[in-house]
């Protein structure tokens, strides 16, 4: 048993590439030949669902669930999310090639194409450098968004943010540079050579008959500035080319329906639409904490999934369909702690929707995160003390709870949550529209409220925004095949896991015109 273990460990180790052949994609494929080796048989999945939460690491998952179960009066820690269900687990490793600590860009595309690569980069390989849009016609990795419409099955992308953010885009973009969304944001070498940008890929995708389902914010990437908002009257389209990519899209696809607001959403038959569009915000969508003050009115993250698989399971062929909890991860960066635990627990509810209306032999669930932040719990509060309030311990010799908060060393309360780094050591004005009270790192919180929504946690290290962290992040798995998410693997082995749940043996086969370092360097 012993060498067994032994040789698969080699095997994943240093994985043999064909010449020519990206060694991720070598990897990957060693890897998942080892894990079905240890896995029982089952048929192919029919349909894939990847949810995936941007920025939610294990210390998220732990706090959001906690306050899910005291949101209904219990003390939070025996508490599950709907994904925690799921009966199969893995960790998986978040580097991108040129960075320890990664950006959603290269993790995402990992996620979806088998290959890692680098932060900043789209649906690339790791020879393409960031920004060159002249080596980005050689490097491109098909997504496993673009195969499956390759091979006849439905697919749709959801996200709470920009459709044309980073995670989103990995499903139908290829770019060298993420914030290229639309045509003012390109490089002078990207616009001499007529470099589509994010939006334009979405609309001008040529895979099958395009996407059935897309659903998320950023309507303002495809619209051109003369262009008035349809919700906003005072805010208009990005794009100076003068293209109103909307109106292309309808053009595209007569039979198709676009939605804007909740009205309209709640209005489409999925039984009578066989593509949607939805872009409900000019930028990214509301956070679900504010969702519900949105003038024109917008859809939940578990809404806007339920539709989606309406849709797509007409497909007798089946789906794979990506749904991103986007907005976890700018609550982060805005140290709001309170935002971010409560998009994580609607990106449950999302969840929770698919393994309800979904069969369990038919259709494979993945839940994972591109990438971690730095949020920590600490301190030794008594069970069931509020997640997002300041630490009450145990008395030592009794083991009841304290009558008064703990202190630190300068002998000022302090709360559970807390974040290596970000804007809660020194306060800036809030960004992206997340009202936060500024505060100092020692701030005297005995009087504070800390479970308000609008309080930014203490800081260690001031910084203009909360980075992501290098952590291990985890995936929860459920449906045919799920047993092969298991122990620790490369982030760009969850490609392959999918790819051979849904029983495409066949290919394709990942080569590169150029030669590529081998992944162990």
């Amino acid at each position: 048993m012993k060498l067994r273990w032994l040789a698969i460990g080699m095997a994943l180790a240093a994985p043999a590439a064909a010449e020519g052949e990206n060694p991720w994609f070598a990897q990957g494929r060693t890897a998942v030949a080892e894990a079905r080796a240890l896995s029982r048989a089952s048929k192919p999945a029919k349909n894939v669902i990847v949810f995936l939460g941007d920025g939610m690491g294990l210390t998220t998952i732990t706090a959001a669930r906690i306050l899910d179960g005291q949101s209904r009066g219990e003390s939070g820690e025996e508490n599950q999310l709907a994904f925690e269900r799921l009966p199969h687990v893995c960790l998986v490793k978040t580097y991108n090639t040129n960075q320890q600590v990664p950006d959603s860009a290269g993790t995402m595309t990992a996620i979806l194409s088998g290959a890692k690569t680098r932060a900043e980069v789209i649906g690339l390989d790791e020879t393409v450098p960031v920004g060159d849009a002249v080596a980005a016609a050689t490097g491109h990795l098909p997504s496993l968004i673009e195969q499956a419409e390759d091979r006849g099955l439905a697919t749709g992308v959801i996200t709470t943010a920009r459709i044309t953010h980073a995670t989103p885009a990995a499903a139908f973009a290829h770019t060298p540079q993420r914030s290229w969304e639309n045509d003012t944001q390109l490089s002078s070498q990207a616009r001499a050579t007529d470099f589509p940008d994010i939006a334009r890929q979405l609309v001008e995708w040529p895979h099958g008959d395009g996407l059935d389902v897309v659903l998320g914010g950023g309507r303002q990437q495809l619209m051109p500035r003369e262009m008035a908002d349809p919700e906003y009257r005072d805010a208009r389209g990005r794009r100076a080319d003068g293209r109103d990519l909307i109106a292309e899209w309808r053009a595209r696809h007569p039979e198709g329906r676009y939605v804007w607001n909740l009205e309209e959403f709640e209005a489409v038959d999925p039984a009578q639409t066989s593509k949607l569009l939805g872009l409900f915000q000019p930028d990214h969508m509301n956070f679900e904490l504010d969702r519900a003050n949105d003038p024109a009115g917008e859809p939940s993250l578990a809404q806007l999934t339920e539709k989606a698989l309406a849709m797509l399971a007409r497909n007798p062929k089946g789906y794979v369909l990506l749904v991103e909890g986007g907005r976890i991860d700018h609550a982060h960066h805005f140290g709001n702690a309170y935002r971010a635990l409560v998009d994580t627990i609607a990106f449950s509810d999302a969840v929770r929707v698919a393994m309800q209306n979904t069969d369990a032999d038919e259709t494979l669930i993945v839940v994972t995160a591109d990438h971690g932040h730095v949020m920590t719990l600490g301190g030794y509060p008594t069970r069931g003390n509020p997640i997002l309030g300041k630490v009450v311990s145990n008395d030592r010799e009794s083991g009841e709870p304290n009558v008064e908060f703990e202190k630190d060393q300068t002998g000022l309360p302090y709360t559970t949550i807390g974040y290596h780094n970000g804007p809660g050591a020194r306060g800036p004005a809030a960004a992206g529209g997340a009202r936060v009270a500024p505060q100092a790192a020692h701030r005297d919180l005995t009087e504070v409220d800390t479970g308000n929504p609008e309080f930014r946690q203490v800081a260690a290290v001031p910084l203009r925004a909360e980075t992501h962290s290098a952590e291990d992040v985890p995936v929860y798995a459920g449906g045919p095949a799920s047993e092969l998410f298991h122990g620790v693997q490369e982030q760009s082995y969850l490609y392959h896991a999918m790819v051979e749940a849904l029983g495409w043996r066949d290919g394709p086969a990942r080569r590169s015109p150029h030669a590529i370092r081998k992944a162990t360097d």
